[in-house]
């Protein structure tokens, strides 16, 4: 009887060259794949923050105007005043004025009413606000970078006689009690990005 003797045959060293060369070739096309989509992901997390951070910036801004009081502060050396809102413009200090509803979640004894300055300085947006209303030299400025990219920023202010004005307050020379308390009724905001192009937004201050 005769005896079958099945031969087993190995891979040759081709053959297994051929597999590694075909394995590496799928690697390298998965890499580039996943490398791709990390890429694109990452691009569209920075262009998703630079969305956030310009919505927070405008709506920082709506708030702050639309709540915008008639209260002037006392200056920080001497015994004058500063009107309730200031924009003099041609300077780094963009504007400056008095705003209600200050948050107070913590119960601290203050008023809610804050002096806001907008200010642009090398490109970047910034926010400052003092710690107490009426400020002294040595009062502590608390201030919060919004943006930056930012080629210009210009306000616009509506009195009532439903004229634009690049400056805060009309001088009225007679009445400087009332040129203290005057407030817009409009205030028109926009931002030059380095990226975006010009936004503009109409705010309507709060009677």
């Amino acid at each position: 009887m005769r005896r079958l003797i099945a031969t087993r045959r190995g891979f040759t060293l081709i053959e297994l060259l051929v597999a590694l060369f075909i394995t590496a070739i799928i690697f390298v096309m998965g890499y580039g794949a996943i490398n791709q989509a990390l890429n694109e992901r990452s691009a569209l997390q920075v262009r998703q923050d630079r969305l956030t951070a310009v919505q927070k910036t405008m709506g920082l801004l709506m708030l702050d105007f639309t709540q915008l009081t008639p209260r002037p502060v006392r200056e920080p050396v001497g015994d004058g005043w500063q009107p309730a809102l200031r924009a003099e413009g041609g300077t780094t200090q963009l504007v400056t004025f008095t705003r209600s509803g200050w948050a107070n979640p913590a119960g601290i004894q203050r008023p809610e009413l804050q002096r806001v300055t907008y200010v642009l300085e090398d490109k970047k947006l910034r926010r400052e606000h003092s710690t107490v209303l009426d400020a002294t030299l040595a009062s502590r400025v608390v201030r919060r970078e919004l943006l930056d990219a930012v080629e210009t920023v210009t306000f616009r202010y509506m009195d009532g006689a439903r004229n634009w004005r690049t400056e805060w307050p009309p001088v009225q020379p007679n009445d400087p009690e009332t040129t203290l308390r005057m407030r817009p009724i409009a205030v028109e905001v926009t931002l030059e990005l380095e990226d975006w192009g010009k936004i503009t937004r109409l705010i309507e201050v709060g009677g």
